[in-house]
């Protein structure tokens, strides 16, 4: 019988050693360095409650936001900064209506309320904002002819933004994307940050989508294709 339970104790001890390290242990926190930037995405007035384009809930991203930040040498804002009659405005097409779709010389694009319109209030930064910190601004979408979700390429898939040679030229080899909304600029800019060379994180509770037509499940099959890791704020080494 001795030697019946000994057997059987060593089979659980090699099981427990066969399961993958995080069934045994918690994962150790990520610390960002100094080749390590956050990418604040769109959190702007426009995408908040009472915004024209309000994102659900998107207002629960800027506590989450401000609080990560602080483990950040190098962050990045940007703003969606369109002019008045924008393409991607339904308003300027004639018998469409917010969230249906048009053929654009540059693919498929959805129409949106007008929002983000430069200069406006709508068009301002969260005020709940706190990142002091923050070295530069990417404003995009200003082109009247094309849309623009990725901070790093407009929607024509060629037209840079400048945020990846910025990047590089601070020697960040990879970026933290949070904001509004996931399923679109920050998916987006997700995708091309990874297209880029860069190693990319999406922290899912510093998000929010807006999930049109299955858009958030297709966006997060999208970066988990394209090797975007997907975490939690927690996940994030924070100092008190």
């Amino acid at each position: 019988m001795l030697v019946r339970r000994q057997v059987l104790a060593m089979l659980g001890t090699t099981a427990l050693a066969t399961l993958a390290p995080s069934a045994l242990f918690a994962a150790a926190p990520i610390k960002p360095d100094e080749a390590s930037a956050l990418l604040v995405i769109d959190v702007q007035n426009c995408f908040l409650p009472g915004g024209s384009l309000a994102v659900k809930e998107g207002e629960q991203v800027v506590p989450v936001i401000n609080k990560i930040s602080k483990a950040f040498a190098n962050v990045v804002l940007t703003q969606d900064w369109h002019t008045p009659g924008h393409v991607s405005f339904a308003s300027v097409h004639s018998g469409k209506k917010p969230f249906e779709t048009v053929d654009l010389p540059y693919g498929k694009q959805v129409l949106w309320p007008d929002h983000c319109v430069q200069g406006t209030e709508g068009a301002a930064l969260s005020k709940d904002l706190s990142i002091p910190h923050a070295e530069l601004i990417i404003r995009k979408g200003f082109h009247k002819n094309v849309d623009s979700y990725s901070a790093f390429l407009e929607a024509d898939g060629k037209t840079s933004t400048g945020l990846a040679g910025y990047l590089r030229g601070r020697k960040i080899k990879r970026v933290f994307v949070a904001g509004l909304a996931t399923d679109f600029c920050v998916a987006w800019t997700a995708l091309d940050g990874r297209k880029a060379g860069f190693e990319v994180y999406v922290v899912e509770d510093a998000c929010r989508g807006i999930d049109t037509q299955g858009s958030l499940a297709k966006a997060w099959a999208d970066m988990a294709k394209a090797g975007v890791k997907r975490i939690q704020s927690a996940d994030i080494a924070v100092s008190a």
